[in-house]
């Protein structure tokens, strides 16, 4: 069975830092399509960043490129979302997310909030 657990969220004020951490188990992270997702009450779920499978090539969105950065440790079965230069707008929650083909697994979610 595989599942996949966030952490990292939290409160920061403006241009503050967070480190999001997914941990897969039941599954190699290398084999899939690894990405984080945000998404806001009443809108869709949207991709930030993803890292695709059997690679260390990253992809963006627009909206976090240049401040957000993806990684994946293998070893540890882990991908991480280092987020700086944090936005109000970047409040969400965020989605760690495994894709191959047709199917996807999904962690439970981490609140990010960002405030003065």
């Amino acid at each position: 069975q595989v599942q996949l657990i966030e952490s990292g969220g939290g409160l920061v004020h403006p241009g503050g830092s967070l480190n999001l951490s997914c941990v897969a188990s039941g599954t190699l992270i290398y084999i899939w399509d690894m990405g984080w997702f945000r998404q806001a009450p009443g809108k869709q779920r949207e991709l930030v960043a993803r890292i695709v499978r059997r690679t260390d090539d990253a992809n963006y969105s627009d909206s976090v490129r240049g401040r957000f950065t993806m990684t994946r440790d293998v070893a540890k079965n882990t991908v991480y979302l280092q987020m700086n230069s944090l936005e109000i707008e970047d409040t969400d929650i965020y989605y760690c997310n495994a894709n191959y083909i047709s199917t996807d697994h999904w962690g439970q979610g981490t609140q990010v909030t960002v405030s003065t």
